[in-house]
């Protein structure tokens, strides 16, 4: 008898060879868009969760997804968009935050439900580079929608922040 769970991990893990296609350091298992990953009759089913509504990533995700696990081995594959419930920052893996700010991008701080916007203007954002707080905003949208671009007085760097959402 197959052990379907261990099958599943596997399964996931092989998910996390997928860079996301608009931040490539982390990948969509650590991105929280993977939701879930079962098998319903003979068929693989790897629901997954835009990180918003408009996201243009998501048929690249797909793509990705169906290609990955054939590569592997892997037939009768389905890819299903859930949108309940709703991504979040809070999805965010402590691995992906920790890439997010190597690679230069402050990673969102608090948990979403109790941060949704909350002193986004106000709120100094800590610097990816040299860990100081004395940043300012200056714009609310960065390279994607959920990002925002902030400068570092002390290093004088600009940097993107993703939103807690």
């Amino acid at each position: 008898m197959v052990n379907l769970n261990l099958h599943l991990q596997e399964i996931k893990n092989i998910l996390k060879n997928i860079p996301d296609p608009e931040i490539p350091v982390i990948n969509i298992v650590e991105m929280g868009i993977v939701r879930d990953v079962e098998f319903i009759d003979n068929e693989l089913v790897v629901k997954i969760t835009p990180t918003y509504s408009g996201c243009p990533a998501m048929k690249a995700i797909e793509d990705d997804i169906v290609s990955e696990l054939k590569s592997n081995g892997i037939e009768n594959i389905s890819v299903q968009k859930i949108f309940t419930p709703a991504w979040s920052t809070d999805l965010l893996t402590d691995e992906a935050k920790r890439k997010l700010k190597e690679y230069g991008i402050a990673p969102p701080e608090g948990k979403a439900e109790n941060e949704f916007y909350r002193d986004l203007i106000t709120k100094p954002i800590e610097c990816p580079y040299c860990n100081s707080r004395e940043t300012k905003l200056t714009s609310q949208f960065g390279s994607t929608a959920c990002k925002s671009l902030h400068y570092c007085n002390s290093c004088q760097q600009p940097f993107e922040h993703f939103k807690c959402i």
